[in-house]
């Protein structure tokens, strides 16, 4: 039996492994302590001959007294390590582990662009994984959960270059180079959760229960991280015929939706929810599923983090809930000739009309044509109103009716042109009811032709 490749050698080929390769620029989340003093060692002279370009980030959380000597000591290390450092404090003492991390993780953003680098690199190793597990599992997390840290996170452009090595390796490796670190004396309170767990809960566990425990729960994040890609691939394929993207929402087939089994159905809605961003429980995620197959058509259900749903007729629309459109500027079309602009339903709109005759009649979802001697000027182009009501080649009808006739979701009715005459009348609405005549050939005519601006 062979011996084992060295830990700097297991780091590179993993680092290869994960994509970060030949001209790549990675920043280092470099907060002063062992982990990730180590990392930015190993990335700055282990790997040199990969061609990866090196930056390093330091937050000061302002959350204890002499938090900033760290900042002046990780200057100094990259000073001497030739590491360009981008440095920044909080402007007010930071209270909680959460607001902790918000803040470092918006600054580790804003460095990853102003320096131009492809990844941020964090220095979450084996030990974080199972204590990240554990916690999750006393909370009653799903397998997504138990999936724990990701090594890469494409979404936010994070890899873990030491995930699969263990606190013990990485101080070893420290050892025996001679780093020099800082010690953050709140990690060793037992006052956080974590902290707990690291300190108390499994090393109990595994002196008196289940002496692998942490490997163990390294083994079940890999294992479900594998089911949780299994799954992707699957619904993935599914979705594409269950919905589709439309003017920044999302549109699925209620129909379709309902029948999956409920567990793959909760799956499937999920996966579309977390395109906008949300991310529902387990009991909002059944509240939606309900919404849908049962909710009549016209109806509208609201989900945390500004997202709503509303059913129109067979589909269901997934969207962000946005601020309402500003208000309608109809535009009033007099004289034989001219030109302007509307809003209608919020979307600006071009309009041209002219007076000919002896054209082809224009009767479609963008031009009219009207016989000039039937109109009363002005006319005015608008959305639609309450009573609204337009005679048709088939009769009359209310607007509320032709649109329900024609399907026509009603978020999208305040958008539909209605062209009325003088005295209110209504003579035309695009693309949904023709005018009861249609000019004949060489007959005085008034043609109205609309664009988007």
């Amino acid at each position: 039996m062979g011996e084992r490749p060295s830990f700097t050698l297991r780091f590179l080929d993993h680092l290869a492994a994960l994509g970060v390769g030949d001209g790549a620029h990675v920043l280092v989340a470099l907060s002063g302590g062992v982990d990730s003093v180590v990392l930015l060692h190993l990335l700055r002279f282990a790997a040199r001959g990969m061609g990866i370009a090196l930056s390093a980030a330091h937050f000061d959380h302002a959350m204890r007294p002499g938090s900033e000597c760290d900042a002046r000591w990780a200057a100094g290390l990259c000073r001497a390590w030739e590491v360009p450092l981008i440095a920044d404090r909080s402007n007010r003492p930071l209270r909680t582990e959460e607001e902790a991390r918000d803040a470092r993780y918006a600054f580790l953003r804003e460095a990853r662009e102003r320096s131009n680098a492809d990844w941020i690199a964090t220095a979450h190793h084996a030990d974080d994984q199972a204590e990240t597990v554990l916690f999750r599992v006393l909370r009653g997390t799903g397998v997504a959960g138990l999936a724990g840290i990701a090594p890469v996170d494409d979404a936010r452009r994070l890899v873990r270059p030491l995930l699969p090595f263990w606190r013990a390796e990485i101080r070893r490796h420290a050892r025996e180079h001679r780093l020099r670190w800082r010690e953050d004396p709140t990690n060793a309170a037992a006052d956080p959760a974590r902290n707990r767990i690291r300190l108390e809960i499994l090393p109990a566990i595994e002196r008196t229960i289940a002496p692998g425990a942490r490997r163990a729960l390294v083994r079940l994040a890999a294992l479900a991280r594998e089911d949780e890609a299994a799954w992707e691939a699957v619904l993935r394929a599914e979705a594409e015929g269950l919905a589709r993207e439309e003017d920044g929402g999302i549109v699925l087939v209620r129909e379709r939706l309902a029948g999956y089994d409920s567990a793959v159905a909760a799956r499937l809605l999920r996966g579309l929810l977390r395109r906008l961003g949300a991310v529902p429980d387990r009991d909002g995620t059944r509240s939606a599923l309900r919404f849908i197959g049962a909710a009549p058509s016209g109806r509208e259900m609201a989900l945390p983090g500004g997202i709503r749903i509303r059913t129109e007729f067979g589909t269901a629309r997934i969207e962000r809930a946005s601020a309402p459109p500003p208000p309608d500027l109809p535009l009033a079309i007099d004289g034989p000739r001219g030109a302007g602009t509307c809003r209608i339903g919020g979307r600006e709109r071009r309009v041209a009309w002219r007076s000919d005759g002896g054209h082809a009649a224009a009767d479609d979802a963008t031009a009219v044509t009207l016989p000039a001697g039937e109109v009363e000027l002005p006319l005015l182009l608008r959305g639609r109103l309450p009573g609204d009501r337009v005679r048709t080649p088939a009769g009359g009808r209310t607007l509320k009716r032709l649109f329900n006739d024609r399907r026509v979701p009603r978020g999208s009715r305040a958008r539909v042109p209605v062209l009325a005459d003088a005295a209110g009348r209504v003579v035309w609405v695009a693309g949904l009811a023709r005018p009861v005549r249609l000019p004949g050939p060489g007959e005085p005519a008034l043609t109205v032709q609309i664009d988007d601006a």
